[in-house]
């Protein structure tokens, strides 16, 4: 089976005036786990995905692919021209990594149990 999109996320200046936008615009509702970190998850969109606070940048839209071995993938992605943006790194909830394709678009990936 091919890997599936299961999460996308948009962060950006200012996390609640863009959730109140895709709130207001689609019918999005977000929990918000930690005001400190100024993140919302919502079920609502199809898939799972998060809008927030960028962690130092401009932001971003993007969205993640959900693959086995995460560090397997970044090196396939290499050999194929992308470039690791975001290594592997284990949260709490997830393990993730990002990484732009050969054009430079943004893409992230998420440890799945497939």
């Amino acid at each position: 089976m091919a890997n599936r999109v299961g999460w996308f996320e948009v962060v950006g200046q200012d996390g609640e005036k863009l959730r109140s936008f895709y709130g207001d615009v689609f019918g999005w509702k977000f929990n918000v786990p930690s005001p400190e970190m100024n993140y919302g998850m919502t079920e609502d969109a199809g898939i799972g995905g998060g809008i927030g606070q960028a962690q130092g940048g401009p932001g971003h839209a993007t969205f993640y692919v959900g693959v086995p071995d995460p560090q397997a993938a970044l090196d396939k992605i290499e050999g194929a021209g992308g470039k690791t943006v975001v290594p592997v790194t284990e949260m709490e909830m997830v393990t993730f990594a990002m990484f732009t394709d050969p054009e430079g678009h943004l893409v992230g990936l998420y440890k799945s149990d497939d």
